[in-house]
């Protein structure tokens, strides 16, 4: 039977050096290196030993060199004591079950999997506790998927262990949904009992029966007193129906869940008591690993982590073989050739939230191997016999585009450390090795880069994390990714779910008509309204700020890739004209704010930085207007009676990061410090704005 490492750390002694030295279980800096075997009375033995060792250590010396000596005596002599892990001792084959949690953004997964947890028995300190990562804490998005495990003991005392692969559910994160389902076995679909599939079901459980997968279905949210459960089923035996299911995937099993209460039941009228249900139909409804652990190691990488001390960390499903640390080992590319080869160094498995070192693991586990430098994502690690790389799944294509380049402006250097175009190409190397979604592209003058991917939010977030990594930058408007076939202009085209309040829905649909979008369906369902358009993507971009002024708010907007379709021709789209500043670099100036206002809506406050070629608003008519924000009043020695007058200004306009990008001008570029966004005119120059202008150059 598999030992898995014990819960509970059973004692710990402070040594006067700075470290923890733990008796049983791991610390940060001496973690737990293979899984105890030892029986109960054994481990009590070693701990009163080595517990009455470290109080003679603390109690008969103060040299923190004999200190360090003992301890690492001890350590050594406690894990040479400890057996291996062995290919007898781990889970067997079939006691694992691999699957997914997939749905439409906030329908419940991330706290579904929390639930998971907790019914295995761990202990969690916060809600959503998958979303590791600080903007998917600050924007309560998935961004990335991620994997844990939960060891489940039936009612019948049968242990099974449980690697459960959360993934977002924002369609621009689509591509982490489609690199991991070579990874499990199954998929669970989870569906709001209000909402029922909106456009991310769609796409993730196309891709997930063209996989070949079984899915089953968590009706989530059924406590709600607007769920409609019957009519949603009906919904979803359509959907499948609709995307070519097979027989043996259209007799899906149905679960009824709440996530935040932490129940599920397989009947409406069953007790609501805990998350067992569910957790034995994965069970019994995921099939086993297909793998052969007799035949020699394969594993095809699926994410890319980073460690500081072991470098590259490689996440896969082993899917033939063992390994154990100290084997050789070799990278092959999609295309079978060999990039590196070198010798396991470190054996990762998942319980719970912590990754557990093993000595050695095997085929149908989930693990985390370190070792080899250059792999990527979508290469083979296996045993140097192997010739043949792992297939790997295709990816949707970028459907948008955007130039990332040095940030020239006047304040350049002042708040970022990383500047130059260098340090910039490698930041994005790195990233498009890691998200296979992304596409990097560079440039004739090695000065600016092209990066594409799905859509705005999924480069805004690479945006975001790398101003607060340190890198100052200038972006460009985004742009679509065309297509040529056989000498003709595609365009990508999405599939847009809109739910609106009635009131609302003409607006929407006079809208989304000049973007060249067609309405396919139209239900009202009490005072809301679903109506699903399709439309060009580039007629998608900024319009997420303008649907929201329209509807109050009050509506949501969904887009997910559909397919490639013939140009239909240009856009009927105006913005109003900037309020570009002229003049010397400075700060604004409260009196020159005042005189400004009339003229349009202002992007800063009296303060701020700003200097000539910077946009500070948008003018209230067509064209661009030249102002100067830094003009001060003028001081003389006339007195007068009369007080100054009291200037109140307007709130400014504040747009977020992904706002600014879909609000740029063609001209213009948005730059990008740690904590500053300005959006500003491609040539700060005003002469060669015109000239340019003249020229048609811009």
């Amino acid at each position: 039977m598999f030992a898995f490492r014990p819960s509970v750390r059973a004692a710990s002694a402070r040594l006067p050096f700075p470290r923890t030295f733990t008796t049983v279980g791991s610390s940060p800096c001496r973690p737990l290196l293979r899984s105890s075997t030892a029986s109960g009375r054994i481990q009590a033995q070693r701990l009163s030993t080595l517990i009455t060792n470290a109080q003679l250590w603390k109690t008969a010396t103060t040299d923190t060199r004999l200190l360090r000596r003992c301890y690492s005596m001890e350590v050594a002599q406690e894990e040479s004591s400890t057996p291996a892990l062995t290919v007898e001792d781990m889970m067997p084959i079939e006691n694992i079950r691999n699957i997914a949690i997939i749905a439409h953004v906030d329908h419940g997964k991330t706290s579904l999997v929390d639930k998971l947890l907790s019914q295995a028995g761990e202990a969690l300190a916060s809600t959503r506790v998958m979303d590791s990562n600080t903007i998917e804490k600050e924007r309560g998005i998935t961004i990335l998927s991620k994997v844990t495990s939960v060891v489940y003991t039936t009612t019948d005392d049968k242990i099974f262990k449980i690697n459960i692969v959360d993934t977002p559910g924002h369609a621009d994160f689509g591509g982490e949904v489609e690199r991991i389902l070579s990874m499990v076995d199954g998929v669970a679909l989870i569906v709001d009992a209000s909402e029922g599939p909106m456009t991310q079901t769609k796409f993730v459980l196309n891709k997930a029966l063209s996989s070949g997968l079984r899915p089953l279905v968590v009706l989530n949210k059924v406590d709600r007193p607007t769920s409609r459960v019957d009519e949603v089923d009906g919904m979803l035996l359509d959907l499948f129906g609709s995307l070519g299911a097979t027989d043996e995937q259209m007799d899906y099993p149905l679960v009824y869940a709440s996530a935040k209460e932490g129940w599920a039941t397989r009947g409406m009228d069953e007790p609501r008591e805990n998350m067992r249900p569910l957790l034995d139909l994965i069970v019994n409804h995921v099939p086993v690993p297909k793998v052969d652990r007799s035949d020699s190691f394969k594993m095809l990488v699926t994410q890319i982590d980073s460690n500081p001390y072991l470098g590259k960390c490689f996440l896969g499903k082993i899917t033939g073989g063992t390994i154990k640390i100290g084997d050789k080992m070799q990278a092959l590319n999609p295309e079978g050739k060999q990039t590196e080869s070198g010798r396991v160094t470190k054996i990762f498995v998942r319980r719970g939230l912590e990754m557990i070192p093993v000595n050695e693991a095997g085929a149908g586990d989930i693990v985390t191997i370190a070792g080899v430098a250059n792999a990527t994502v979508n290469s083979t690690l296996c045993d140097l016999s192997v010739l043949e790389p792992l297939p790997s799944n295709p990816i949707d294509p970028p459907t948008i585009a955007m130039k990332f380049s040095v940030n020239d402006s006047p304040y350049a250097g002042e708040e970022g450390k990383n500047l130059t175009s260098n340090m910039i190409r490698d930041r994005l190397t790195r990233e498009a090795e890691t998200n296979v979604a992304l596409q990097v592209v560079e440039s004739d003058n090695k000065e600016a880069f092209e990066v594409r991917g799905r859509g705005e939010l999924q480069l805004g977030v690479l945006i975001e994390t790398m101003r607060r990594e340190g890198f100052e930058l200038s972006v460009s408007p985004p742009r679509v990714v065309y297509k040529d076939e056989k000498g003709e202009r595609l365009e990508p085209i999405e599939e847009v779910t809109i739910d609106v309040a009635n009131q609302y829905t003409g607006t929407v649909i006079e809208k989304l008509s000049k973007r060249k979008a067609e309405m396919k369906s139209f239900d009202e369902n009490g005072d809301k309204t679903r109506i699903i358009f399709e439309c060009p993507t580039r007629g998608l971009l900024g319009y997420s700020a303008e649907f929201k002024n329209d509807t109050s708010g009050d509506g949501t907007l969904n887009h997910t890739f559909l397919g490639y379709s013939p140009f239909k021709g240009l856009l009927d789209r105006s913005r109003k004209g900037s309020l570009v500043a002229m003049g010397s670099v400075g700060s604004a100036t409260s009196y020159a704010l005042n005189l400004i206002e009339p003229r349009g809506k202002l992007f800063i406050r009296p303060g701020d930085k700003v200097y000539a070629g910077m946009v500070i608003g948008e003018s209230s008519r067509a064209g661009d207007l030249e102002v100067n924000p830094t003009r001060a009043k003028q001081v003389t020695n006339v007195r007068t009676v009369a007080k100054d007058e009291n200037i109140i200004l307007r709130p400014p306009v504040e747009m977020s990061l992904e706002s600014m990008i879909s609000y740029i001008a063609p001209d213009e570029v948005l730059e990008i410090t740690r904590s500053s966004l300005r959006i500003r005119k491609r040539e700060l120059d005003a002469n060669k704005r015109r000239q340019n202008q003249r020229t048609g150059r811009e």
